[in-house]
């Protein structure tokens, strides 16, 4: 073949790949503007909880929401489903100030897990343990769906404060 043909067909393979990259491109800047959207609400989840600020948390809860904790039975050593509570109760703790510490105790590491269509998982690294949200995108924002939060033993909330377990 000749230079001028192999530069043809070599233009022409590239042209053709095009629109694949571009895809590739799209997918990319969708999945992080959707992350950085999914941050936003795992944040503003714990930030409302810390401070008591159950407008904000109503912002970010999906109508259907639901937090699930499983712990274990101190007599028989058996998981026990230990708090079951939807949206309208988590809004009332969070406005008692059940989840209030001083901005010391505070930590908002959140991780997005995973993202697809309109579903996605984050984990929230807290000062008591981890949260792991379920959100989906409701009418063009992340809301979260469902919270199960794990403790870590032997940590407990200073007596003077409120508790949230």
């Amino acid at each position: 073949m000749k230079p001028r043909t192999l530069a043809v067909a070599a233009l022409c393979m590239l042209w053709a790949q095009l629109p694949c990259a571009l895809a590739a491109h799209a997918a990319v800047a969708t999945h992080d503007s959707a992350a950085t959207a999914i941050r936003h609400s795992a944040l503003e989840f714990e930030e409302a909880w810390y401070t008591g600020n159950a407008q904000r948390m109503a912002a970010v809860l999906h109508p259907s929401f639901t937090m699930r904790h499983v712990g274990t039975d101190a007599s028989t050593g058996r998981s026990v489903l230990d708090q079951d509570v939807d949206a309208r109760q988590l809004l009332e703790l969070t406005r008692q100030g059940h989840g209030e510490v001083p901005v010391a105790m505070q930590r908002h590491d959140v991780t997005v897990l995973d993202v697809y269509a309109n579903a996605a998982t984050a984990r929230i690294a807290t000062w008591y343990g981890v949260d792991y949200l379920q959100l989906t995108r409701w009418n063009g924002r992340w809301l979260i769906m469902s919270v199960v939060w794990g403790k870590t033993p032997g940590v407990h909330k200073p007596s003077n404060l409120p508790h949230r377990d």
